[in-house]
């Protein structure tokens, strides 16, 4: 099938080299610049998706008619190099319907580029606090099915794939949503392959606060059961449509555990979902997710649940459910919450909004659905 060049680079590669990867059933290849640039047209504003601390990602569509998000990573340095590897060499691994596939990548000696399938409905985020959120498109069946498919990917991550993978940035923002809002947990370039063996290690503390568990935001101590906990915050977040982390009158920052505990412990579970479902909700299966959730996120890793057990209780089948009425999280000392006060008074944060870039999320655009409309408004002329 030939060669050609690779990115900006000079060395030929094989284009014939498939190799199956990601939820989509899609192999990943080895794209050139010019098809990127091309699809991007030209990697213009237009198509921007959102950008962040690691680069910009941009809307595209190849001449096969593909559409896909491109992950263009700024100038290179060594942090950039090792995330865009891991991140790379852990989408080649995996393969489940509820984890975002590669599609490609591009290197060269100053470009390191992505390629993923585009996500129509864009992230998680955009739903529960971004432009989508006035729309209310996610019912209690909706937010279910997020919840479960997500779990389904890390039980994959944790359980099925060799080595085991754990995530470590879990949020709202790296759940992508398809057409029919299933969930795609996607941007692995914090991913840490665990060998066989190994229940935990001790690294740099990497992610978002408010969905790290105390024991890594404090120590840097990582395990499948940061993620458990990270899950659980999620979880919180879809239920209640609340934050990770608030800011009170004053500038006290207010976790939702510290929100949610003690309506748990009242038994007030209504007073806890989000007001926008108007109480549209199966209450069986609210009382169960809401156990769920105070049991992942429980200040002590070893009273965590794993996540094959988080999948089995979500959907009912757990043999023996665990009761728990009281969450006893941990709270984050003063001298972790400093850094996001910094963010606070204009300090950006990186990669806050995940693989569809940190930009301000009332902003971010469906470019697919403008190009549509300019189609039509074509076709009329």
């Amino acid at each position: 099938m030939g060669s050609s060049l690779s990115c900006c680079g000079k060395k030929p590669v094989d284009e014939g080299t498939n190799i199956i990867a990601g939820g989509s059933n899609h192999s990943w290849r080895i794209f050139t610049y010019k098809e990127l640039h091309t699809a991007t047209n030209g990697f213009s504003e237009d198509n921007k998706l959102g950008e962040g601390g690691f680069g910009s990602v941009y809307w595209g569509k190849t001449s096969d008619g593909l559409q896909i998000a491109v992950k263009k990573l700024k100038a290179m340095n060594s942090k950039a190099e090792m995330e865009f590897a891991v991140e790379v060499e852990v989408l080649g691994r995996v393969r489940h319907n509820n984890l975002l596939g590669l599609r490609g990548y591009c290197v060269g000696t100053d470009q390191r580029l992505i390629v993923y399938d585009y996500m129509p409905n864009l992230s998680l985020l955009s739903h529960l606090h971004g432009q989508f959120a006035s729309e209310v498109q996610l019912d209690w069946k909706k937010r279910m099915k997020i919840a479960i498919g997500s779990a389904e990917g890390l039980l994959y991550l944790h359980h099925e794939v060799t080595p085991h993978i754990i995530h470590r940035d879990i949020k709202a923002s790296n759940v992508l949503l398809d057409s029919d809002f299933e969930p795609l947990v996607a941007d692995f370039g914090f991913a840490k392959l665990i060998p066989e063996g190994v229940s935990h290690m001790t690294t740099r503390v990497k992610g978002t606060l408010g969905y790290l568990a105390p024991e890594y935001a404090m120590w840097g101590k990582v395990s499948e059961s940061c993620d458990v906990y990270s899950f659980g915050i999620l979880l919180l977040e879809i239920i209640t449509g609340r934050k990770p982390i608030e800011k009170l009158p004053g500038g006290v920052k207010r976790t939702i555990t510290e929100w949610v505990e003690p309506l748990i412990i009242q038994g007030k579970f209504k007073d806890i979902v989000d007001p926008k479902l108007r109480g549209n909700l199966d209450e069986r299966q609210l009382k169960q997710t809401i156990n769920v959730a105070a049991l992942c996120v429980q200040n002590e890793p070893d009273k965590r649940p794993t996540m094959k057990e988080v999948v089995s209780m979500l959907k009912g089948t757990y043999p023996r459910p665990k009761v728990n009425t009281r969450i006893e999280s941990g709270k984050y000392k003063d001298e972790i919450l400093a850094p996001d006060q910094e963010r606070d008074n204009g300090v950006p944060e990186e990669s806050g909004y995940g693989v569809f870039g940190a930009m301000e999320v009332p902003t971010m655009h469906d470019p697919f659905k403008r190009f549509a409309d300019n189609r039509r408004v074509a076709k009329q002329v």
